[in-house]
């Protein structure tokens, strides 16, 4: 007798989505010209900042360029899967959805994981050489750092999904979710550190995103990267995304639990 694997669909969804997204060279071509431009942007910006100075907050114009690029390569991939949860369920997809032998939260997952792991073969990994080659940013200082940082990103990308997907869950009471998006890209972008790093902010604020989710998604990788964080600081911080993906995580299953309560399927 034939044991099946339950993830199997789900790794199929995966393969599927790449799939998909190597077909559209237009979105390819213009997601790279755009972070292209995003990139030296960010270089003539910071240079004229440092202009008569030689460190901003105590990093020089290497570590502040250097974080910046790397930022702005994270901070494609902490949104994105509660777009589509919304949109089936403004659409009335949803009852569908729930009909078929799989869970549509692990479905979008999985399929939201294929689509940023296409992004990075096409796009990431060609514009961090690139900004390595033509902006001077610098290499991780050590093996362990590269393998820190590599473990800090795939958490920092997971809880960024699963927060985007309370957001599309949330499409269950307002229906309209356009405003809500606005507001969670807004905080996101001011308190995972992607704007500028948090060590930049005043004292109480730095305080008070330790006890937040969203530097997991940003700060943590990228200062991992730089060398910001290191050694046993660099594993606690690692555990504490850990924590805060679990947390979520929950928090997710039990708000859908709630939301596919108000469907009502052919009267059941």
């Amino acid at each position: 007798m034939e044991v099946r694997n339950p993830l199997r669909k789900y790794w199929e969804m995966l393969k599927v989505q790449i799939k998909l997204d190597t077909s559209y060279a237009a979105w390819y071509w213009a997601g790279t010209f755009a972070i292209i431009v995003k990139l030296c942007t960010l270089y003539y910006f910071w240079t004229a900042v440092y202009e008569n100075k030689e460190t901003v907050g105590a990093l020089s114009l290497s570590n502040m360029l250097t974080y910046m690029v790397i930022a702005l390569l994270l901070e494609q991939y902490v949104s994105g899967v509660g777009n589509n949860l919304a949109r089936m369920i403004k659409q009335g997809d949803i009852a569908l959805e729930l009909m078929k032998p799989y869970h549509l939260l692990d479905k979008l997952v999985a399929m939201d994981i294929g689509q940023k792991i296409s992004n990075s073969m096409r796009t990431t990994f060609p514009m961090l050489l690139f900004a390595i080659w033509f902006v001077g940013i610098q290499l991780p200082r050590s093996l362990e750092s590269f393998l820190l940082f590599t473990v800090s990103v795939v958490l920092g990308i997971l809880i960024g999904t699963q927060l985007d997907l309370i957001i599309g869950i949330l499409a269950f009471w307002t229906v309209n979710i356009w405003g809500l998006r606005l507001l969670r890209e807004s905080v996101i972008q001011f308190c995972s550190g992607a704007l500028v790093p948090l060590s930049l902010y005043p004292q109480w604020f730095q305080e008070m995103s330790m006890f937040l989710p969203f530097q997991s998604m940003v700060y943590i990788p990228v200062s991992i990267y730089t060398g910001s964080i290191s050694g046993t600081q660099a594993y606690m911080a690692i555990a504490t995304q850990f924590i805060w993906l679990i947390v979520i995580t929950v928090l997710v299953r039990f708000l859908w639990t709630l939301a596919i309560r108000k469907i009502t399927i052919f009267g059941g």
